[in-house]
């Protein structure tokens, strides 16, 4: 079974939130290469929404990562943080709005918009689909790449997104939407196609019903471990979550875990979950809205 640690961030300072990545890291028996020149760093940048909301990486994760990385490997490295336009995102106005250009300048480490990078294309399989995807030359060329993704309710066809999803914004087509109509087919090919070696979730601050600061660090090897454990936090059974059983199948993880640190059960109990009463109020929304009445006038 794969590893999953679970550690607290006592403050947000880059100090503590480095000292809780280099624990979570060294729980999941991590050993940083050190032949390693090219590093990738994915985090979820997939609007403008400041980190403050949970929705987005917070910069000083991605500041306290690199300087472990810095300390553990070499500062000689070639280190580049990458995200692609989305269909109501421009990559460049992300990087500049959330703080990521001030972080490139200060730890000396690139911005690559993998909308605008050279990429081969790829034909890849997932479940009875094919998916022509073009996989970018920085990602396929990395010696280490590194997923840092949110944990966050999104739309309801797949309730939750974490680290398999946040690779999701690693293809570089822009007009993401296309891919709604097959989502979980399309977020377990394109993990196939560009698999990442670790995922630490910056989970200081959370978005569930609203943004919650949770102080927490996870990390493990396996997206799909480290995925279901997540959705656990989130209150959310992962035999639901279609595209976790869909990844399994394919075989990029495991469900089953060891986890590692503190309790799941601590940061859960936190975790600010929909209630049932909530839940049911969206789901009738949803169905009210697609009549031909709401239609007509204009909800």
């Amino acid at each position: 079974m794969s590893l999953v640690s679970f550690v607290k961030i006592p403050n947000d300072t880059v100090k503590s939130i480095k000292q809780s990545i280099s624990k979570s890291l060294v729980l999941i028996n991590n050993n940083w290469p050190k032949s390693v020149k090219n590093i990738v760093i994915k985090p979820n940048l997939c609007y403008y929404w400041d980190y403050s909301t949970g929705q987005t990486t917070d910069p000083k994760f991605v500041a306290a990562l690199i300087e472990l990385i810095h300390e553990e490997i070499s500062k000689n490295l070639n280190i580049s943080i990458v995200e692609s336009d989305a269909s109501a995102m421009k990559c460049k106005h992300a990087l500049k709005m959330l703080g990521y250009e001030y972080l490139a300048k200060d730890y000396n480490v690139g911005l690559v918009n993998l909308s605008e990078a050279k990429a081969d294309s790829l034909r890849v399989t997932a479940g009875n689909h094919f998916f022509n995807l073009m996989i970018p030359h920085i990602i396929k060329n990395a010696d280490l790449k590194i997923n840092i993704p949110k944990i966050k309710y999104t739309m309801e066809k797949i309730k939750i997104t974490c680290a398999l999803k946040n690779i999701f914004g690693c293809n570089p087509y822009p007009k993401k939407f296309q891919y709604h109509s097959r989502l979980e087919e399309t977020i377990v090919a394109i993990n196939k196609a560009m698999k990442f070696d670790l995922c630490i979730i910056d989970g200081n601050i959370v978005s569930g019903v609203q943004p919650r600061r949770l102080g927490l660090a996870m990390a493990s090897k396996d997206p799909v471990a480290i995925d279901v454990a997540a959705v656990k936090i989130a209150g959310i059974n992962p035999r639901t979550i279609k595209y976790l059983k869909l990844a399994i199948r394919e075989g990029l993880g495991n469900a089953n875990f060891v986890p590692k640190g503190e309790a799941l059960e601590y940061f859960k109990a936190r975790y600010p979950k929909k209630n049932i009463k909530k839940r049911l109020m969206g789901r009738a929304y949803s169905i009210i809205v697609q009549t031909p009445l709401a239609k007509k006038i204009g909800l």
